[in-house]
């Protein structure tokens, strides 16, 4: 994950402050609001990853390719990473 669960809270908290503030959206249970953001961008980062890893093991089972052909790994990482996120629905 690229952000503490510290940094992530803080996010939450300060997301739901901004629209409260700013009359966005409504709340009857503010902490419940700032739980439930914290997870779903929690959820959020963790599927990222999972994604990532998913990504690293396609790029593992053709890395003799990879270097035979003197591919970019980066480059691979990022056309795959976009293809697979597309067909599992994962806005990046």
């Amino acid at each position: 994950m690229r952000l503490s669960k510290l940094q992530i809270e803080h996010l939450a908290f300060s997301i739901c402050r901004d629209l409260l503030k700013e009359e966005k959206i409504i709340a009857d249970n503010r902490n419940r609001l700032v739980e439930s953001l914290n997870h779903l961008i929690t959820e959020e980062f963790m599927n990222e990853d999972k994604l990532d890893q998913d990504v690293r093991e396609i790029l593992n089972q053709h890395i003799e390719k990879i270097r035979r052909e003197n591919i970019e790994y980066q480059t691979m990482f990022k056309m795959i990473k976009t293809k697979l996120a597309k067909e599992k629905d994962i806005v990046l």
